[in-house]
Formats: structure tokens, C-alpha cells, sequence
């Protein structure tokens, strides 16, 4: 017997993500390597540019040319086109020295939703969307020291990603997915779903 495939707007669920065992002490190192942006993310970050700039400090590069990749075809984002934000003093062009991200401080200070302006991608993660499933994305955080997998921790991937999970479903579909959870937990107990944490 094995778990029925499950999917919630169109992406299908892995369903480890409710077994992998993660913690995160979180200082801002998961931006040092970039982010792929959707086409569409990227034009709409440069669009507010005169609004970034000023928030940016002397680690970064306010030349706008210098913030995006090349773009590439990519179907796991929406558009068909993915576009990298580059790589300035070893950080994502977006990061400050202090850590932080100048488009989630920009959002905040426009009392907006702290994720109006980042990448969907930067805000799932340690979770991924890979060949149209929500899954982990472990090949970074392999790469990563404070933001890994800890198969002794009590949180699961899922339970340290709440808030970020129901932000990319909506109330529906996150609903949908809490009862999903249910169902494969239960299944689990009849041995039908490996360790998350084994590969």
C-alpha cells in the first residue's frame, strides 16, 4: 500500500514533509547563495527600484543592472522563465550586512505583509517547488550549517513551515493540507511511509 498521491492548487505534495526532521537557527544564510526569482517577481522588484535603493547599505550594489541573472526557462515557475538574483560580497544582491532582506524591510515599512515583495521561492524555503511538487529542497541545505536537517529534532519540516505554507496555498488549500497530514500520519503507523531524513 503505498500514500495516495495528493495535490492542492495544481502542485502535487510530497509527503515527507510532514516526517523530515529540521531546525533552523536562523542568522540570514540561506540568502548567501541567491534565489531563483519568477520573470515576473524580477520585473516587478525592479519596478519599485527607487523604493529598494535607499534601504540598501554599502555591501550592495545599487547599480539595478548588477541584481538579476540572465534569464532561463524553468517550468516549475509560473511565467515559464526563472531569472537568479546574483551574488554581491558573497550574499544575495538583496541582503544587508545586518542580515536582513531589504524587500521584506520595504514591505514592513510600508505596513504591507512582510512577503509582498520576496520571491516565492525565497519565502518557502527549506521547502521547494521541484518538477511541480512541494518537496524539500535538501540539495541547498546540505550546503547550509544553521539551517539543515536534525533527525533527532521533535519539528518537522512541515511543523517549522507553517506560517510560510499557508501563505503560498491560501486557507483553502492549506486547510486541505492539515487534513492530507492527518492521512499520511495515520498511514505511517502501518509502516507505508519511509524516514523523511533517509534518502
Amino acid at each position: 500500500m503505498s500514500i495516495k498521491e495528493k495535490y492542492i492548487n495544481g502542485i502535487k505534495i510530497d509527503p515527507n514533509i510532514f516526517t523530515f526532521k529540521f531546525g533552523c537557527r536562523c542568522n540570514g544564510e540561506c540568502c548567501h547563495y541567491g534565489v531563483y526569482t519568477d520573470l515576473k517577481e524580477s520585473e516587478h522588484i525592479l519596478t519599485i527600484k527607487d523604493k529598494i535603493i535607499p534601504l540598501m547599505d554599502e555591501t550592495q550594489s545599487k547599480n539595478i543592472s548588477e541584481w538579476f541573472e540572465p534569464a532561463e526557462e524553468d517550468e516549475d515557475f509560473e511565467s515559464g522563465v526563472a531569472v537568479g538574483t546574483e551574488i554581491i560580497n558573497n550574499k544575495c544582491t538583496f541582503l544587508d550586512k545586518n542580515g536582513l532582506c531589504v524587500l521584506q524591510r520595504l514591505a514592513l515599512q510600508e505596513g504591507e505583509h512582510k512577503w509582498k515583495y520576496k520571491p516565492i521561492y525565497c519565502v518557502l524555503f527549506p521547502l521547494t517547488i521541484y518538477q511541480n511538487t512541494l518537496t524539500i529542497d535538501d540539495e541547498h541545505i546540505d550546503r547550509l550549517k544553521y539551517c539543515n536537517k536534525f533527525p533527532v529534532a521533535d519539528t518537522s519540516i512541515f511543523e517549522a513551515c507553517k506560517e510560510e505554507i499557508h501563505y503560498f496555498l491560501g486557507d483553502e488549500g492549506f486547510q486541505e493540507l492539515l487534513n492530507y497530514k492527518e492521512e499520511v500520519l495515520s498511514q505511517l503507523q502501518n509502516g507505508v511511509l519511509a524516514d523523511g531524513n533517509k534518502k
